[in-house]
């Protein structure tokens, strides 16, 4: 029976999950029934593990290096000086739905202190009409305190259609379409207009702009790449619980790494784009969730290959989720982190429109890595915590007889506990850069504060698996289940008090 495309499609949507969930149930029921061939398998596995947090090592050091030189550099200078660099304009998307004022005005006077002429700086505060009530007025008072700022700030409402998934992406796509013709009637070629898509709590770095113009302007072929910055969370580090800077630091640093080896990594987060790309692949796809890393996808589906990311190393700071209490911190983290991971679906995205029939084309060594790391991540990112931390042990207690007597088991806790000492020095080097990174301690923090901000990486453990692995194995398992199980767009809670734009950054 010959399948239809949607069931093919939903094969794919399988193979994520069906992967986590084979390793994990086959390591529980082969403990029991092959615990010696689970104990090879987990020694195997974590001196794979020891080599990749080494590797990770070496990257995030080389990102640190590249973050502390660019911050001591006159991005504004070098943009000045940067033939074509007068011509370019910003396009800052904005997506909002229930922010409150203070978290949009923070933002816009980040932007406004830019080292970057802001008559050449476009705003887009994009609203959604079912909260049309709450968002006009703020929207219409920010429009009015920045009118003599900007060259422009656009208000733009996004009514939910029938095809599309309520989220931050049907809203950008919404949106970008309400500003062209304006953009047009300006008179400004798209080549000449960069994108920024920002959380609307995110503060620019001072030369942030200043930065990517430079880059725009002295990278090869510039509208065939997307800009990806540094993305940290010290809007509101200080007050946020351990778990939550455990995993804001960890997905900083994750991030770093990626941007020392980007060849082929995925935009994430807030990031920067060329206008020419975005209306050529046809905006931001309406229904999806993980609109981040899907534009950059649609940038490298359409251009076949011929698409790429320029890191930025210097940063963009944002809140970690909020919450009314600390359950309601930790409930948001979950969802957040629920939510990244459910990037799973460019798996199969990535598959049916890269294979062969659609792309005879394309460059099989891009098409196979590309497809190759992103499976392997959101595999990596569900099953790595648990096997190293809970599963590595089971065998070894289920071991009997002969087996039990046999010297390689008898020394495997001994062969683990070494491995896992090794690999603090990864938690010890993010744990010191974590500390440098941290922006001024705020005058209502005592001085000991410091010294929980060095033993919460205590937590890095049980963090990686109830906010790392936990999240992922959800996430791939619902886009496995399909129909109803399918995750829809979570808005996480902004703090009511973040940080001014000076105190985001340590420098």
């Amino acid at each position: 029976m010959k399948l239809s495309d949607r069931q093919k499609i939903r094969i794919l949507e399988i193979i994520p999950g069906a992967l986590v969930w084979t390793t994990l149930t086959a390591a529980v029921v082969l403990s029991f029934i092959r615990p010696l061939w689970v104990i090879y398998f987990i020694v195997v596995f974590d001196v794979y593990w020891l080599f990749r947090i080494s590797y990770f090592a070496i990257f995030l050091i080389a990102s640190w290096r590249m973050y502390r030189r660019n911050l001591k550099l006159d991005w504004e200078e070098k943009m000045n000086k940067c033939p074509g660099s007068s011509k370019l304009y910003h396009l800052i998307f904005l997506p909002t739905v229930k922010e409150e004022y203070e978290v949009l005005k923070t933002t816009m006077d980040a932007l406004a202190s830019s080292k970057f002429p802001t008559d050449r700086m476009m705003v887009v505060l994009a609203g959604e009409e079912r909260v049309k009530d709450a968002f006009m007025p703020k929207a219409e008072r920010l429009a009015r305190e920045y009118a003599g700022v900007f060259k422009k700030v656009f208000i733009t409402l996004h009514t939910v259609q029938p095809d599309e998934l309520v989220g931050k992406s049907a809203n950008l796509n919404s949106s970008a379409r309400t500003v062209k013709p304006q953009l047009e009637a300006m008179g400004l070629p798209p080549e000449d207009i960069i994108v920024s898509s920002f959380d609307c709590d995110t503060i620019v770095h001072p030369q942030f702009f200043a930065h990517l113009t430079y880059a725009y302007c002295t990278t090869a072929d510039p509208t065939h790449s997307s800009y990806q910055p540094m993305v940290v969370y010290n809007n509101n580090i200080w007050d946020a619980p351990a778990a939550l800077r455990v995993a804001a630091f960890g997905t900083t640093f994750w991030l770093m790494t990626e941007l020392a080896r980007p060849e082929f990594m995925a935009t994430f987060s807030s990031h920067s784009m060329p206008w020419k790309m975005l209306t050529e692949v046809g905006y931001w796809q309406k229904d999806i969730t993980s609109e981040d890393s899907r534009i950059f996808l649609q940038g490298f589906v359409h251009y076949n290959g011929d698409y790429r990311v320029t890191p930025l190393y210097l940063p963009v700071s944002m809140d970690t989720v909020g919450g009314k209490n600390y359950w309601g911190y930790l409930k948001g983290l979950y969802k957040q982190q629920r939510r990244w991971a459910w990037g799973v679906e460019n798996f199969p995205y990535l598959v049916w429109n890269l294979r062969k029939s659609v792309r005879p084309h394309f460059p099989k060594g891009k098409k196979w890595m590309m497809i190759a790391r992103t499976l392997e991540g959101m595999y990596s990112w569900a099953t790595a915590p648990i096997l190293m931390f809970l599963l590595g042990q089971l065998p070894i207690y289920l071991t009997s007889g002969a087996v039990r007597e046999m010297a390689f088991v008898q020394n495997t806790p001994f062969t683990l506990q070494y491995i896992m000492t090794l690999a603090m020095v990864g938690t010890i080097i993010a744990m010191t850069l974590a500390t440098r990174m941290l922006p001024p301690r705020p005058h209502a923090k005592k001085r000991w504060n410091w010294l929980v901000m060095i033993f919460q990486w205590a937590l890095t453990p049980v963090t990686f698996i109830v906010f790392g692995s936990i999240p992922a194995i959800d996430a791939q398992t619902r886009l496995m289940l399909g129909g109803r199980f399918r995750l829809g767009f979570n808005v996480s809670e902004k703090a009511k008090r973040v940080a001014t734009k000076m105190e985001a950054f340590k420098t």
